[in-house]
């Protein structure tokens, strides 16, 4: 049997609106969005304006039903609410927490008028007045159902203390306030911001509107005192800021589609209007950044299949979040470049409004080689690839998973083996102060700041091949996110020795990164050697080119910096990680017989990963 739906409109100080013109204007915004009227919804909107103001008879304070969560049971939760504020996020837009209103615990009863900011400090500060008014709310519900409760201004107060002690048949689908208060100190009743420290267990999303221009939200949402909720920022007319009791109305909330959008998800789902349709995707070739990314979702699907447990739950929620956002970032760059969307990228789109969607598994195209498939697994295997998560998964899972991705994609499980014996191989020629699988992982994104902290000339010369494709990569991914920093990695380590010289050598790059890029093409050689292939000339001038640029740079600055100068520090080590590569590389004769130390640098190419 279907459960009813029901609606509750909590409303603030004042007359408690007796005409419910917030109802009217609800339910013209939901239709003008393609939702239903409310004929079928049981709306409950309780009035207790008199009750704010004094009660003679005492009722008890009604008991907190909702379980209280602990442990594994907890941690379940909150994952299954954080993918439902995420489904909410995606829906509405990001979070807007709001700056804040210098002085707007004073302004508040100004922009309320004292008789009605009268009621909230009864709410507040007399028990009886409290109880009295959750119990009214509490005996005009139904029992069971599923429940969207929307508070406004003291309306989300009451909510928030009413969550917990609904019945357990009591569904709450959605909360939605607006104008709230909460986020001053003072309107934390029963100190709800301990009691409310997690999502209670039967509630699946609490999103809080505020306007720019309500003095009662004073410029910010509720998210710094109760962290897990989502704040949305309406943007209102600056006429309105005239009219304070206007711009706090519950009408002029619940006008707003962004509002009504809300409403309507929780009361009835998805709208047909938000199914998109896409067309189906032209099978067409990868080019290498899609190549890449491919191959990294792949290596964390298999990843995520020798987990378990807690572990498990976490990293198949990034790995979903991730996922959706690297379709996003390469059909966001497609779409710059007029470049189709591959049908191998299309099919791993996710729908992140949704919560129950889950990410499909990419299939592998084409055919690899391995001396193409060197810089990317080491890439993989050496960063983490589910950014900006961190997710800490054992080096004997990670290789099982990457030697099934190097059996899936032709080469043999061996390579996947071998791969990790060239991490360990580098490791141990590059010890040193700091942890080295530490710096692997995360340096590979403390590498691609490189690129924001020193300028780094990627390309070898202007006009150089693959010099446009790696600036669009990089201007279309930046450092911050999984593609950001495996292609940001990939370039680094496969571009034109000047350029990445510079870069490495400047102020800015921390010895940690340049330790990152260092290992990372130290890996690639020895890998190389490992399996026989013919090493890359552009790894050795590369390494060649950064440790002269480094001599040069120590040698300018020595002289008259102090000796316990950071900067000189900095540069020492860097030179140290170097000089241990090419000490490695000339010891076991893997320098290109046919290109001399000193040559200048030749023109660099994209990294290739297909």
């Amino acid at each position: 049997m279907t459960k009813p739906k029901i609606l509750l409109f909590l409303h603030g100080v004042g007359d408690g609106d007796p005409e419910n013109r917030w109802q009217k204007t609800l339910e013209s915004a939901l239709m003008g969005l393609g939702y239903p009227s409310l004929s079928d919804v049981i709306v409950v909107a309780p009035k207790y304006p008199k009750g704010l103001n004094g009660v003679d008879d005492e009722v008890p304070l009604p008991k907190v039903i909702a379980k209280a969560l602990r442990g594994d049971e907890a941690k379940a939760h909150r994952r299954d609410y954080e993918r439902r504020r995420t489904a909410m996020e995606r829906l509405l837009g990001p979070d807007d927490e709001g700056e804040g209103l210098p002085g707007a615990n004073a302004a508040m009863p100004l922009a309320l008028d004292f008789k009605a900011f009268a009621q909230a400090e009864k709410y507040l500060n007399e028990p009886k007045i409290r109880a009295w008014v959750l119990d009214r709310v509490l005996k005009q519900l139904p029992d069971a159902g599923r429940v969207v409760i929307v508070g406004h201004s003291l309306g989300s107060v009451i909510a928030a203390d009413l969550i917990r002690r609904l019945h357990t048949d009591l569904e709450v689908t959605g909360m939605v306030t607006l104008g709230s208060p909460l986020a001053h100190k003072k309107f934390h009743v029963d100190d709800l911001r301990t009691n409310l420290a997690e999502p209670p267990a039967n509630l699946a999303w609490w999103v809080n509107f505020w306007s720019s221009v309500d003095a009662v939200a004073a410029r910010r949402g509720v998210s710094s005192a109760f962290p897990w909720v989502l704040d949305q920022r309406i943007s209102a007319p600056v006429r309105q800021a005239l009219s304070p009791l206007k711009a706090h109305s519950a009408q002029q909330y619940l006008q707003n589609p962004a509002v009504a959008l809300a409403i309507g998800r929780g009361l009835f789902g998805s709208r047909s209007t938000e199914i998109v349709h896409i067309p189906p995707a032209p099978d067409i070739a990868l080019d290498p950044v899609e190549s890449l990314a491919v191959l990294a979702l792949r290596y964390a699907h298999l990843t995520a299949r020798h987990l378990e447990g807690d572990t498990q739950a976490r990293y198949d929620d990034a790995l979903r979040q991730v996922q959706a956002a690297a379709v996003d970032q390469i059909a966001t760059r497609n779409r710059k470049e007029s470049r189709a969307l591959p049908r191998v990228i299309a099919e791993l789109a996710v729908d992140l409004s949704d919560p129950s969607s889950q990410p499909s598994e990419p299939r592998l195209p084409g055919h690899w080689s391995t001396d193409d498939a060197v810089l990317p697994l080491t890439i993989l295997a050496s960063g983490n690839v589910l950014r900006p998560f961190e997710i800490d998964v054992s080096d004997a899972k990670r290789q099982k998973a990457l030697e099934q991705l190097t059996l899936d994609m032709r080469l043999g499980r061996k390579l996947g083996r071998h791969v990790f014996e060239a991490i360990e191989q580098a490791k141990d020629e590059l010890k040193g102060p700091t942890n080295w699988f530490k710096w692997t992982a995360l340096g590979l994104g403390a590498a691609a700041l490189v690129v924001v902290t020193s300028g780094l000339a990627l390309a070898a010369a202007p006009g150089a091949a693959g010099a446009a494709a790696t600036t669009s990569a990089l201007a279309a991914f930046g450092p911050g996110g999984m593609l950001g920093g495996l292609v940001t990695a990939g370039t680094l380590v496969g571009a034109g020795g000047g350029g990445i010289a510079a870069g490495l050598a400047a102020p800015g790059t921390t010895a940690e990164s340049v330790e990152a890029v260092v290992a990372t093409q130290l890996t690639t050689v020895i890998l190389r050697r490992i399996q026989g292939l013919s090493q890359d000339p552009t790894t050795w001038r590369n390494l060649n080119h950064a440790e002269r640029e480094m001599r040069r740079e120590l040698a300018r600055l020595s002289p008259l910096s102090d000796r316990s100068a950071p900067g000189v520090k900095a540069l020492q080590r860097k030179l140290q990680a170097l000089r241990r590569a090419i000490d490695y590389i000339e010891r076991n004769g893997l320098q290109p017989s046919d290109i001399d130390r000193e040559l200048p640098e030749t023109t660099s190419t994209a990294p290739r990963t297909t």
